[in-house]
């Protein structure tokens, strides 16, 4: 039960927060410098498979652990954030490593967002279920 919670809290925040953050931080930086090659709608499967496979890898790296060891939301955020450090940067920086057209501003704009992003998902998705889960389930 304390999984599901886990699981359901951190993807619905996340999903948010994302949808939120696409719209309105990464997307206008994004159209000014790679515009003619984004979709006009996203695909929604394969952003359904990154969501699902991310959320489970933060909560096995980050979340669970948390609530296994008594880790607190300071610790929560920080290892979250540093997760999304590693995981955005890494699409980022190959990108500008080999993807004509994609700049620094792109880098940087994607790269904090996705770690203050996993950051924040990860910490008010540990909250909830320390407050709604029934302990030791």
């Amino acid at each position: 039960m304390t999984l599901a919670i886990l699981y359901g809290a951190t993807f619905i925040v996340f999903l948010g927060l994302d949808y939120f953050g696409l719209s309105y931080v990464v997307k206008p930086v994004f159209e000014k410098d790679v515009g003619p090659v984004l979709r006009d709608s996203i695909l929604i499967g394969p952003a359904l498979m990154f969501y699902a496979f991310y959320i489970a890898v933060l909560l096995w790296f980050v979340s669970w652990p948390a609530l296994q060891n008594g880790h607190s939301l300071i610790w929560v955020f920080g290892s979250a954030a540093l997760l999304g450090a590693m995981a955005y940067g890494t699409y980022e920086f190959t990108n500008l490593a080999t993807i004509k057209g994609w700049t620094w501003r792109m880098v940087m704009t994607d790269l904090v967002w996705g770690t203050f992003l996993t950051g924040t998902a990860a910490t008010v998705g540990v909250l909830i279920t320390r407050a709604l889960a029934p302990p030791g389930t």
